[in-house]
């Protein structure tokens, strides 16, 4: 039986677990007393296919499947609901919405460019001499974040994996073509490590004598404001340059500035500042007059150097494997990643739906830093 030691509980780590238990035997070590404790508890996840880097677009696609049927019994309520998305465009943002159009276009997601009324159709709030223009993609959802986390876990706990939280790891060494992972008083042999930890990323190879890949995790404030019953089934608003986005929860607004400031890992706090500025440039671009917040955090969304993700197999360590630099599109790739790591690292091929969709494990691969 093939022994594999994942070391992070976020979305990551756990998609990991799910799909690789049914190979073998799986323990889970993640440093804080709970799961998702860090980003992935804290993220505003959203399926939309026109983001993110070259190499996760595909596995966006890829990952849809699992989203809207996950296994039977894995969750209570369906994953997804559905939510438009309409990127805007203030002064000087026209430009940059239609070359996002023409991406989109070209990796058929689909998409409609939107005049100034069409996008107060969609938004009313909208301030119309702000206004240039809007992008329309109608296959975006929302993702229960929390739901999607425990799939992953119920599916690795169905296949008898071991889940071990307040388990900082403290070394990693290869000995006898294993690997030895201590974490506390206790020692794990395994055949394989999963190296998901996300901001934490370089640290865990440097403990196992591996040189780290350069991943920089990058701080984002996110805060809730009040919107209404009419406001709850408007469209994610993304402000075409990504200098704010807003979008419903409930009767409320989850907003951001989207700004991405350079962090080391830790636990993530927000800055009135930030908060402050993305405030002034929601009112500016709405009717909202937002005054106050009721509530505000920060999560950290962590980046290779080429900022697409990293899957597999570290050429120069056998049996050390990377799930790290998902970027903020963590959540709505996390199925597919996890079946792409098992099958490299089982050496099985790939699904069928997968080769459809474009999945290139090369483009992901650890190698290309190497």
């Amino acid at each position: 039986m093939t022994r594999f030691v994942v070391i992070g509980g976020g979305i990551a780590g756990v998609s990991a677990a799910a799909h690789l238990a049914p190979y073998g035997s799986v323990t889970l070590l993640e440093a804080e007393p709970t799961l998702a404790f860090h980003t992935s508890g804290r993220s505003a996840a959203m399926l939309v296919e026109n983001y993110g880097s070259d190499g996760a677009r595909p596995l966006v696609k890829a990952a849809r499947p699992f989203l809207e049927a996950p296994p039977t019994g894995s969750v209570d309520t369906p994953l997804l609901s559905d939510r438009a998305v309409v990127w805007v465009a203030g002064r000087g943002g026209l430009t940059t919405l239609e070359e996002r159009a023409a991406t989109a276009q070209e990796r058929g997601a689909r998409c409609e460019i939107l005049t100034t009324e069409q996008v107060l159709g969609h938004v009313p709030s909208m301030r119309p001499d702000w206004l240039q223009g809007g992008l329309h993609e109608p296959s975006g959802a929302d993702i229960d974040v929390a739901g999607l986390h425990q799939a992953f876990v119920r599916i690795a706990r169905r296949h008898d994996a071991e889940i071990v939280t307040g388990a900082p790891v403290a070394a990693i060494v290869r000995r006898n073509g294993q690997w030895v992972v201590r974490s506390g008083d206790h020692e794990i042999v395994a055949d394989a490590v999963v190296n998901a930890a996300g901001a934490w990323g370089d640290r865990i190879a440097e403990l196992a004598g591996i040189e780290p890949l350069g991943l920089q995790a990058m701080r984002r404030t996110a805060f809730m404001v009040p919107g209404s019953e009419a406001s709850a089934s408007w469209p994610m608003v993304v402000e075409a340059t990504e200098q704010f986005y807003f979008r419903p929860d409930g009767v409320q607004f989850l907003c951001s500035l989207a700004e991405e400031v350079p962090s080391e890992p830790m636990d993530a706090r927000p800055r009135m500042e930030d908060v402050a500025l993305a405030i002034d440039r929601i009112n500016e671009a709405t009717t909202f007059g937002i005054r106050s917040v009721s509530s505000q955090w920060a999560g950290l969304r962590t980046f290779s150097p080429d900022r697409d993700l990293v899957i597999g197999e570290d050429p120069t360590a056998p049996g050390f494997h990377w799930l790290v630099g998902q970027g903020g599109i963590g959540i709505q790739t996390s199925p597919a990643y996890g079946q792409l790591l098992a099958c490299l690292l089982m050496d099985e091929p790939l699904p069928e739906h997968f080769s459809a969709v474009g999945v290139d494990p090369a483009r992901t691969s650890p190698a290309r830093f190497r």
